[in-house]
């Protein structure tokens, strides 16, 4: 059995990150309970939260703010099912990491075939770079609001980013992931400034008010792509491993993964009610700038500097945990050196495959020239692989001989196959959709 009585089986190399332990004796000795507990959560909140908001990146303010474009309030409810789903795949994969001491990757390479391992692997890293051209798009999209070039701000964050995760250790690197989390409150305050009909609001969370059309329908597959992507999952487990959570402090490391999927997708209802609020029924969002702009006129220029600073903390957090998903994975397949900690003698691959994708999606994002046609197909191939990877994840959780009694019970047996079926089904839609397009053909 996987499963160890303590600290996580580790690589020989791989260093152990375990939280401060002066913070833990300090929280342990207080007399409260609830404070107790919280400031215990507090040093493990982390790996599933930053994996989490990094969802809320450009390519998710686009979909998210085109949703309240197009369908008001409509598509509130059905982001209260893909929480649920979220929820699900996000505590799966906490556990599996926590219990085994290994990345997602690595459990993959471990359990299944490699043919099958390889191709996982690949489109992965294909997908999350051309994932890399949006983040830092919409990096250069936030400074273009306030009149900021691309041509000095782009390279400016590819630097800045590159080395936070060069020259600083898996603590101090966190540290900062959770300080850019903090700029997500800038959303639910543009909803407030819109004035939205909260009883409208309220409703449309709470009933579903479903629109049959395929216009509808292909929105509900960006929706679940743009919120269940298989960077998260994979940075999630690859960032538990690298931090060394240990086995007896699973409960604050679940606390965080599905405190991390509910937090983030309010955040994405907020943007969903702003953009209602203000330009509901018009249609659909080419860009996050638009949403931003679209604010001002009912909500004022508070409104639109928000949504700005939401987008630009946004894509520079995913800018970050997207390559940095892909180093886990590839070096976790490898066998080779993970961890944020190490330096680049120790960790030749995982880093320079971080440093690759950085100066690529920089690089692109520099060209003149329309980049929407690279990025439907890397939406394409996100939705491919995402059913793919849940597939991956719920068998790994539902193996005894993996996890033991830590295994998905009936429940959650149960639950992670309708996220896996429910996901798979509407990514074959989107799947469908984009190739009958090729030809000229609707649905």
């Amino acid at each position: 059995m996987a499963v160890r009585n303590g600290a996580p089986a580790q690589s020989e190399k791989h260093p152990t990150h375990a939280p401060s332990t002066t913070v833990t004796r300090a929280a342990t000795s207080l007399r409260s309970p609830r404070l107790r507990s919280f400031l215990l959560y507090l040093t493990f909140a982390g790996p599933g939260l930053i994996a989490a908001s990094a969802g809320n990146d450009a390519g998710g303010v686009v979909t998210y703010a085109s949703a309240g474009a197009q369908f008001g309030y409509r598509t509130l409810f059905f982001m209260v099912v893909v929480t649920v789903f979220y929820v699900v795949v996000q505590e799966m994969v906490a556990r599996l990491s926590v219990f085994t001491g290994k990345g997602l990757a690595a459990l993959i390479r471990e359990e299944f075939s490699l043919r099958l391992t390889a191709f996982a692997i690949l489109a992965f890293a294909i997908a999350n770079l051309g994932l890399m051209v949006t983040e830092f798009g919409g990096i250069a999209t936030a400074f273009s609001l306030w009149g900021v070039s691309r041509y000095l701000c782009v390279p400016i964050a590819a630097v800045v980013i590159w080395a936070l995760v060069l020259f600083g250790s898996y603590r101090y690197a966190e540290r900062i992931f959770l300080l850019m989390t903090l700029v997500f409150v800038s959303y639910p305050i543009a909803a407030v400034l819109g004035h939205p009909d909260w009883h409208q609001v309220a409703v449309d969370t709470l009933w579903p008010h479903f629109l049959f059309t395929s216009g509808f329908l292909l929105l509900g597959v960006a929706l679940i792509g743009t919120t269940i992507t298989p960077y998260i999952q994979l940075y999630e487990a690859g960032a538990v491993v690298d931090k060394g959570v240990r086995v007896a402090d699973y409960r604050y490391q679940r606390v965080d993964a599905v405190g991390g999927a509910v937090i983030s997708d309010v955040v994405s209802m907020t943007i969903i009610i702003a953009t209602a609020a203000a330009i509901g029924g018009t249609g659909a969002l080419t860009s996050a700038a638009q949403a931003a702009h679209a604010l001002e006129p009912v909500a004022g220029q508070a409104a639109e500097t928000l949504f700005g600073i939401g987008l630009l903390g946004a894509s520079a957090l995913a800018a970050a945990v997207v390559p940095l998903s892909t180093s886990y994975a590839v070096a976790e397949v490898i066998g080779a050196e993970r961890s944020v900690s190490s330096s680049f003698r120790r960790a030749p691959l995982f880093l320079g495959v971080f440093t690759f994708q950085i100066v690529v999606g920089a690089a692109v994002v520099l060209v003149p020239g329309n980049l929407v046609t690279l990025i439907v197909n890397t939406q394409v191939l996100e939705g491919v692989i995402t059913p793919i990877t849940l597939a991956f994840i719920l068998v790994l959780a539902n193996r005894r001989s993996l996890l033991g009694r830590a295994a998905n019970g009936p429940v959650a047996r149960w639950l992670g196959v309708i996220t896996v079926v429910s996901v798979g089904a509407f990514a074959a839609f989107l799947v469908l959709q984009t190739v009958l397009g090729w030809f000229g053909v609707s649905l």
